[in-house]
């Protein structure tokens, strides 16, 4: 494919639709936006078979200039390789779940996904610092105009909380830009990736681009917009959300904060472990006392994410791997868990937990599946959160035996509430004859959950496939990070950092030189 220019087409084809969409009927506008995303879909495995494991970093690289130092640079490594997929494997989903539940300005709504699925991919493919400004930014707008037009009673107050939450920490990561722009002479974020920025500085960059970051992840204590977004939402736009908007979050850290300011990095490491670790802990426990279930599966989705931030900022390969592991099963679990509340919600329309129960009965593949994800989510071995939660923990018990400890009974914590979610809504006596009268799974339903528990087993039984391509790109994090990287307070030690095979990332710092 050397020379294709694959990754503009992925954002070719969603573009194309959604213009058609905008032009096209109600039942016209939900094909034209399921072919667009099962043709991203094709695209998508075509790129992952052609991606060389064991050949250079960046691959797929286009470069166009555009004006001055912008240009439309593209080009991904094995990272940006596994979020691209999780990205196209949802999308379809999500057109799927919107099929019946939207009936109102059904164009205007595929179109709004088809430009997010644009933007999600601009970001992870993005090679110039101002264009991935742009596209990462510009995907709030589809998302608040999806939570604001087809959400719930409270989605005014809801979009609007979002979309100034993410701007505000986004205008201090703009300026930092533009200083590193000015220090380094590029936009290439190869090239930064590899320059030394001065150890003073760095602090007041990471801060900029954390005040970002934390926000999209989120973060405890800038989390509170995910609860409302999420409630308020249409099934579809929570799936997406959980599933990869929030992963531009961990994205970001991983390919700006680690590798460009790698002391800073360190030096702060104790702060974004001490936020984490409240994160897990708390957010579990608000998570164990919600009534409404979508605002449980959104605070838990706080503590998943509070588990990736604390392997990437462990500083060992186990670590990464594991919150990139996290990332993916998250993506694929949380996705999964709102579409069942979105199953019995199209059904009883309401997502209160007391007046369901019983569901077992009437809806047994309903409830099969819905165990599935749930034990997916607690972490079940032989599940996609296992394997990450495992690599995360045993990566930050190498960097601070007491982090390890502490997030761990978050784990612990996550098995009570999503058991006890369980117990409510599939187990016990039906007492309400509304929800006993519930038809199970439609043959859509069983299609739309179906790939994703695939999906969920085969990350979970051989997690060696998704790690692959990753695994040249975390070492070379890891190398970088390596001269930085604060001692850890545990006497069990995993081996040495394993240095990068040689010739697969020697062209990183030279990316500029190509052009």
């Amino acid at each position: 494919m050397d020379g294709f220019p694959i990754l503009s087409l992925m954002m070719a084809v969603p573009m194309a639709g959604a213009i058609a969409c905008l032009f096209a009927g109600a039942n016209s506008a939900r094909w034209i936006a399921l072919i667009a995303t099962l043709v991203d879909l094709v695209l998508g495995i075509a790129l992952w078979a052609n991606f060389d494991q064991g050949g250079l970093q960046w691959q797929f690289q286009e470069y166009h200039p555009i004006f001055g130092r912008f240009a439309w640079a593209l080009g991904i490594d094995g990272i940006a390789l596994m979020l691209i997929a999780l990205t196209v494997f949802l999308m379809p989903i999500c057109i799927g779940a919107s099929w019946q539940a939207i009936q109102k300005r059904v164009g205007e709504y595929m179109a709004a996904f088809l430009f997010m699925e644009v933007l999600m991919i601009g970001v992870f493919t993005a090679q110039d610092l101002y264009l991935f400004y742009i596209m990462f930014e510009a995907g709030l707008i589809p998302m608040y105009l999806i939570i604001g037009i087809w959400g719930g009673a409270d989605r005014i107050y809801a979009s609007y909380k979002f979309f100034l939450y993410t701007l505000l920490g986004s205008v201090l990561m703009l300026i930092a830009m533009m200083w590193m722009v000015h220090e380094a002479g590029t936009t290439e974020i190869p090239a930064l990736m590899t320059y030394n920025f001065d150890p003073h500085v760095q602090t007041w960059l990471f801060l900029a681009f954390f005040a970002s970051f934390a926000v999209k992840m989120p973060m405890w204590p800038v989390h509170t917009w995910l609860p409302d977004a999420h409630v308020q939402a249409p099934t579809a736009g929570s799936v997406i959300l959980a599933g990869v908007l929030l992963k531009m979050g961990g994205y970001g850290f991983i390919r700006f904060s680690l590798p460009m300011f790698p002391e800073a990095s360190a030096q702060l490491a104790p702060l974004v472990w001490g936020l984490s670790m409240v994160a897990v802990v708390y957010t579990s426990l608000v998570a164990l006392v919600q009534s409404d279930m979508k605002k449980l599966i959104a605070y838990s989705s706080v503590a998943h994410m509070a588990i990736v931030t604390v392997g990437l900022f462990a500083f060992n390969q186990a670590g990464i791997e594991g919150a990139m592991m996290v990332m993916l099963g998250h993506g694929l679990v949380s996705g999964a868990l709102f579409l069942c509340v979105g199953v019995i919600y199209d059904r009883l329309h309401t997502r209160e937990i007391n007046r369901y129960g019983g569901l077992s009965i009437n809806m047994p593949k309903y409830a099969v599946l819905f165990m599935l994800f749930t034990m997916a989510s607690v972490g079940l071995p032989g599940t996609s959160n296992f394997v990450g939660e495992f690599l995360s923990l045993m990566g930050i018990y190498q960097a601070s035996s007491w982090v390890a400890l502490v997030c761990t009974t978050g784990i612990i914590l996550g098995a009570a509430y999503m058991l006890y979610l369980y117990r409510r809504i599939c187990y016990g006596e039906q007492k309400n004859a509304d929800a006993a009268a519930m038809p199970d799974l439609s043959v859509r339903e069983v299609a739309l959950l179906a790939p994703i528990a695939a999906a969920v087993l085969w990350m979970g039984v051989y997690p060696e496939s998704f790690l692959a391509p990753m695994r040249a790109d975390i070492r070379a994090l890891e190398a970088r990070l390596a001269p930085a990287a604060p001692a850890g307070d545990s006497k069990i030690k995993m081996g040495a950092p394993k240095q990068p095979s040689e010739g697969h990332h020697e062209e990183a710092s030279a990316h500029g030189e190509a052009h």
